[in-house]
């Protein structure tokens, strides 16, 4: 056949595979942009984003009346334990939950603002909390937030300036932040099995590679912490809570979706913390800011979790900042916005690399056997 002959033909299978190639990226976009915009329907009953937001904000008004708005806020820190409690199961069930998480969460804070005397202590606290906090809550099969804000206590306790007499009342101010918590969640949860049959409570008992998966998650958690702190950066904290949100998508593609979520709802969360900041709210101005804010929050998390970060993101930066006690200049709060941007893209970055690992078998084969081990020595 003559090469006039064969250069139509060649032409053709070039067209044709550039077709297919478009095709196959046009519809890759169009699902990333359909993930990106689809709004899911509320699982959770609709009173259930009031009753958080009062939960966690009725502290930060009594800090605001009393003119201690750090305090105020230090005690919503340990209300956000009431976002841990269960719609499922019956009474003492759903009570002991929210108790075992405020525990946890005032125990860790504790621990995060004693390490933070001793800077080298910060590191190897860090991994020990969040390995506790990620095998409690894969043992106990916990939805988000699950140890979500355990581990953001801890984190934000290694670094916040608390003087080492200050530590005890530090504390207590978590712990009546988790008692209140606890007094919210008897009264929602009276209310909700008086108007709707009770649910069977759980049972747990162990599924394999909870302690592999753990570590893993702790490792890629702890490694995005030392990444900022090798980097100086001045709110190191944020990298590692964003790197355990990524991180505990359960595939990848979730994982991935999740990311762009959390790195575009940042975007746009920044640019909001920075123009609130800017507003130089008064202490009642705050207060009422953390209220609207959890309110926008638990309504939308599990609609659309973009959505929800932007709202996130102002919050997170009011609760570390107000909540050291320290006045924010023009200049800081700007520093803090663009750190926070900083950080989350680093958490990210490693959230998402913990996950390509978490999926891999090269790893879990000698993590299989370590956790082979200890369940047969200790099981």
């Amino acid at each position: 056949m003559s090469a006039s002959k064969r250069e139509p033909n060649y032409k053709v299978r070039r067209v044709t595979w550039l077709t297919v190639l478009l095709t196959r990226i046009r519809s890759l976009i169009g699902g990333e942009l359909e993930h990106l915009i689809t709004v899911n329907r509320s699982k959770r009953p609709w009173h259930m984003p009031i009753i958080a937001a009062i939960a966690i904000s009725f502290p930060v008004f009594v800090g605001a009346y009393f003119d201690a708005l750090s305090s105020g806020i230090k005690a919503s820190l340990g209300a956000m334990v009431i976002l841990n409690l269960p719609l499922v199961g019956k009474l003492p069930y759903r009570l002991v939950t929210v108790m075992a998480w405020g525990f946890a969460l005032s125990l860790c804070f504790a621990f995060g603002l004693i390490a933070q005397q001793v800077p080298i202590l910060r590191l190897p606290v860090f991994m020990l909390i969040a390995f506790g906090v990620v095998i409690f809550g894969r043992y106990y099969r916990q939805p988000p937030p699950a140890g979500l804000f355990v581990m953001m206590a801890g984190a934000i306790a290694l670094f916040i300036p608390v003087p080492l007499e200050n530590i005890m009342s530090a504390t207590g101010l978590v712990m009546l932040g988790s008692g209140f918590a606890l007094i919210m969640g008897l009264l929602y949860s009276l209310f909700l099995l008086a108007t709707r049959p009770a649910t069977p409570t759980p049972i747990y008992s162990y599924e394999p590679d909870t302690i592999s998966e753990s570590i893993i998650v702790a490792g890629f958690v702890s490694l995005a912490l030392l990444i900022a702190l090798m980097l100086n950066m001045p709110n190191p904290y944020w990298a590692a809570v964003s790197c355990f949100l990524i991180i505990q998508g359960i595939h990848l593609r979730t994982m991935w979706i999740k990311q762009i979520h959390r790195l575009l709802g940042t975007l746009v969360g920044v640019g909001l913390a920075s123009w609130m900041l800017s507003w130089g709210l008064p202490i009642w101005g705050v207060a009422i800011s953390i209220l609207i804010m959890m309110l926008c929050i638990e309504s939308l998390v599990d609609r659309h979790y973009g959505l929800a970060v932007i709202f996130i993101t102002p919050l997170t930066i009011f609760i570390a900042e107000y909540g050291s006690g320290l006045p924010l200049t023009s200049a800081a709060y700007q520093e803090v916005t663009n750190a926070r941007l900083l950080d989350t893209l680093l958490g990210c970055m490693v959230g998402l690399g913990g996950g390509v690992v978490m999926h891999s078998t090269n790893l879990r084969v000698p993590l299989r056997r370590i956790e082979k081990w200890v369940l047969t020595r200790f099981g």
